[in-house]
């Protein structure tokens, strides 16, 4: 395998087994805070250039926009003024076209997700269960779900009048009375039913220490995903990251288990300071406007160009529950071998 930037080639040696080096950063984290928080959509942004070749496309970015700023941001390319350079950069003849790739994760379908698997042990009935809320509840009672399933999940639920378990199951009674007959009701039944499941998880966070892998931080999946991408084909893959508090020994530890466990050639991951290393600078300006452009599009108010210059970039890994923006936002059916509104949950 081989790319080529300006001259220079990024290779991975089938023969000797050297490792692809990719450099990664997120946008969007608000921990385990998925309905409450300031963002709608996490990304995790991973680069594949040579150290050399990064820094001087981080060179001709500050070139092309001319800030005095000391450290460029993803909302530098952002502003309306700079709209040239954004396109530059994703666009086909741009640094990053083919040796870059997007992780989505669509945060409220997220919560519904987790909490199929977690109470029904069936990630299937995530997708049912978001498109008939959606379509069954008004958008207060929809969001009043989501908010009583992310405490439910959360390790530290924050402070309530209410216990979580007894806060999510009064919810889910009270839209099963409102909509009697419904599909909708049907499926929350079925999360009814299951209330020891409830009980059991947070006993067990009650009675500590606190889980390693919370399963709401969208990050940590993530990482797995984009490990999986860079090592399709059976090629050796190393990680280097943005610092991130998430990301501690143990938890890298899991991390490197879980890929070994997956059959995903994930061969370490380092964590480096963004500004000694372009690349993570430029997965930064990734992982900000893939985040930006993609919560655009799915609060209905996207920008078709933008749109179409982010699609290469995202995968079918995707954790998209919203069908309309994810076929704008999803790989073409030529690039991801099936209907760009199949998008896989993670387990």
């Amino acid at each position: 395998m081989g790319h080529k930037i300006g001259g220079r080639g990024v290779t991975w040696d089938r023969v000797n087994g050297t490792s692809l080096e990719v450099a990664c950063d997120e946008s969007g984290s608000d921990g385990e805070n998925l309905t409450g928080g300031n963002t709608d959509v996490f990304a995790h942004a991973s680069v594949l250039l040579p150290m050399e070749c990064a820094a001087a496309q981080v060179q001709e970015i500050r070139g092309r926009i001319r800030s005095p700023a000391e450290e460029y941001k993803a909302n530098h390319l952002l502003r309306e003024k700079h709209r040239a350079v954004l396109e530059w950069l994703l666009s086909e003849s741009g640094p990053l076209y083919g040796h870059a790739h997007v992780h989505l994760v669509e945060k409220a379908f997220f919560v519904v997700d987790r909490t199929a698997g977690l109470l029904l042990d069936d990630p299937e009935a995530a997708g049912e269960l978001f498109r008939e809320g959606r379509r069954t509840f008004t958008e207060e009672e929809w969001r009043d779900f989501l908010g009583a399933a992310n405490r439910l999940l959360r390790v530290r639920p924050g402070a309530g009048p209410e216990d979580p378990v007894d806060g999510f199951f009064r919810t889910v009674g009270t839209l099963r009375r409102t909509y009697p007959g419904t599909r909708a009701a049907d499926l929350l039944a079925r999360l009814a039913a299951e209330r020891c499941r409830a009980v059991a998880y947070r006993d067990g966070i009650g009675a500590g220490p606190a889980p390693l892998i919370p399963l709401l931080n969208p990050l940590l999946p993530s990482v797995l995903r984009t490990a999986a991408h860079w090592s399709r084909g059976g090629r050796p893959v190393r990680l280097v990251h943005d610092r991130q508090n998430m990301l501690t020994p143990e938890r890298i530890a899991w991390i490197e288990d879980a890929a070994g466990r997956e059959g995903i050639g994930l061969t370490g991951l380092r964590l480096v300071v963004a500004r000694d290393d372009a690349r993570v600078q430029l997965a930064d300006f990734l992982a900000g406007i893939a985040r930006k452009v993609a919560s655009d599009e799915l609060n209905g108010h996207g920008d078709p160009a933008l749109a179409a210059l982010l699609r290469p970039y995202t995968g079918g890994s995707a954790v998209w529950g919203d069908a309309r923006s994810w076929a704008l936002l999803g790989p073409a059916p030529e690039e991801s071998g099936g209907p760009a509104t199949d998008v896989n949950t993670l387990v």
